[in-house]
């Protein structure tokens, strides 16, 4: 009898192991167009984290996408925590910074010129319609080719992210998150720019898009520790 239950208690133990290592997995190859760096989702207890709970918190988080001399001017907008999409802080300068989604795993800010403002709330207004990704995608290309959607050229993004929703209060840096930066040019190829297609090594410009409304050079930074 002591036997077999000895058996069970391993048989169960290495069934749990399987699926937490199956989980682990698939919350790393997750991936979308703002791209996570691959890192464990478990948080050090020592950093004094706390958890992205608070308006206020979703404010400082996001101002982290910002150039740090921009910030205390940038527009913020985005979900509060009670789900309404809204303008959490006024602004004075050319940024808009969208804050993190407080429904949606992970932590993703952006900051944006506010010339991209029509191309981004287009985006938003398809997304609410129910549109896909290449819906919204092919939608937003006719009509810029039409000149019914402004699309401007050298507008710059920049993409703060991770897969952790914990912040140290006192630097608002998200835990794991790092920052990628887009620039805008409008139907630019790798010929035009003579950037490759595809990143050649870490930290490498590269054009994304290439030839649509949407080309852009893309630049990520490598993770801090690692310059």
């Amino acid at each position: 009898m002591n036997k077999h239950l000895v058996t069970a208690f391993i048989f169960t133990g290495l069934l749990l192991s399987c699926n937490s290592n199956d989980k682990t997995k698939t919350t790393v190859e997750e991936s979308s167009d703002i791209e996570v760096t691959e890192k464990s989702s478990t948080t050090d207890k020592s950093k004094n984290l706390k958890p992205i709970d608070t308006d206020e918190a979703l404010i400082a988080t996001a101002l982290m996408a910002a150039p740090e001399a921009s910030r205390s001017g940038c527009k913020v907008i985005g979900h509060n925590m009670a789900g309404e999409f809204v303008t959490l802080k006024e602004g004075s300068n050319e940024f808009i910074v969208l804050a993190d989604d407080p429904e949606k795993d992970g932590f993703s800010a952006a900051c944006y010129h506010k010339d991209l403002e029509p191309f981004m709330a287009r985006g938003r207004a398809l997304k609410a319609e129910g549109k896909k990704h290449q819906e919204i995608f092919d939608i937003r290309e006719e009509e810029v080719k039409s000149g019914q959607l402004k699309m401007p050229t050298g507008a710059t993004l920049h993409v703060y992210s991770g897969p952790n929703t914990q912040y140290d209060p006192n630097t608002s840096k998200v835990d794991g998150a790092q920052h990628r930066y887009v620039v805008y040019l409008p139907f630019a190829t790798a010929e035009s720019t003579g950037l490759p297609e595809a990143p050649v090594a870490s930290n490498h410009p590269w054009i994304m898009n290439p030839g649509t409304h949407r080309a852009h050079i893309m630049i990520s930074p490598l993770p801090e520790g690692k310059e």
